[in-house]
């Protein structure tokens, strides 16, 4: 469940979209992002850019079905944005889904990628995809990055409810068994509340829960909680170390599951 407003998230995307074009202002387009691999800057941009409208077209006309998303990661898409004028692109981008947002309502019917089915996943789902890409650019320009420990709760228990989606369990590639007896995650945030700092995963059978609890589990993930929600991205900690104890190959193969059909 969202923790945070409509409204706040859509002031969110704008912010965070503020925020990387601070971070970014005067660096390099070609230069790489390494957690992007094959990407530079200017791309990611363009990714983060493009994003913003795809998602203001979903809900500005309250799309019933998929909506196509190939320009999202197609090399040529909005090449004809120069350089020069990314940082305004993505100002513009960022505002007018923000109000597409605050005008459609939380409650209006719009086709989305999980469940929820409202502006409101929208709002939600671009405020920390904004998040997440903006610690690629901050990486790749040698920036600093933090979060908002509000927003960044919220992203954690975003990434939660993927992870206990039934898509989860869909057969895999990767042909690793997920389920099974034992199989719990513990994951703990180390500068959190105490009431927000932990996570249960319960991976021994079908459905996948979790609970906001402590617990002995076969895999404790623990570290700030910046750093632990890079990590369920596959980003490096930008803090201290994320450590993990105990059956680090449980942790990964769920991490790759959650992450293969968000991806998609």
């Amino acid at each position: 469940m969202s923790r945070l407003s409509l409204q706040r998230y859509a002031a969110e995307i704008i912010a965070q979209t503020d925020l990387l074009r601070s971070a970014v202002d005067g660096a390099d387009p070609t230069a790489p992002v390494p957690t992007c691999p094959d990407w530079n800057l200017g791309r990611l941009l363009r990714h983060i850019g493009a994003a913003h409208r795809w998602a203001d077209t979903i809900v500005g006309t309250r799309a019933r079905g998929p909506v196509p998303h190939d320009r999202l990661d197609d090399d040529a898409a909005y090449t004809d944005v120069a350089p020069g004028e990314l940082d305004g692109w993505l100002a513009e981008g960022a505002r007018s889904l923000a109000g597409t947002l605050c005008e459609a309502g939380p409650d209006a019917s719009v086709w989305t990628v999980a469940p929820g089915g409202t502006p409101l996943f929208w709002a939600r789902r671009m405020t920390h995809e904004t998040l997440v890409h903006r610690s690629d650019a901050a990486l790749a320009v040698g920036a600093e990055f933090t979060a908002a420990e509000e927003v960044a709760l919220d992203a954690l228990d975003e990434w939660m409810e993927f992870g206990t989606l039934p898509q989860v369990l869909e057969p895999a590639p990767d042909g690793g068994e997920l389920l099974g007896p034992g199989r719990t995650l513990h994951l703990h945030a180390t500068d959190a509340r105490p009431e927000e700092a932990d996570r249960l995963i319960d991976l021994t059978a079908a459905p996948i829960t979790y609970t906001r609890a402590p617990g002995r589990a076969a895999v404790t993930v623990r570290g700030p909680l910046t750093d632990l929600v890079l990590a369920l991205y596959r980003r490096p900690a930008r803090g201290k170390a994320v450590e993990i104890i105990g059956d680090a190959p449980l942790f990964d193969l769920w991490l790759r599951r959650t992450g293969a059909w968000l991806q998609e």
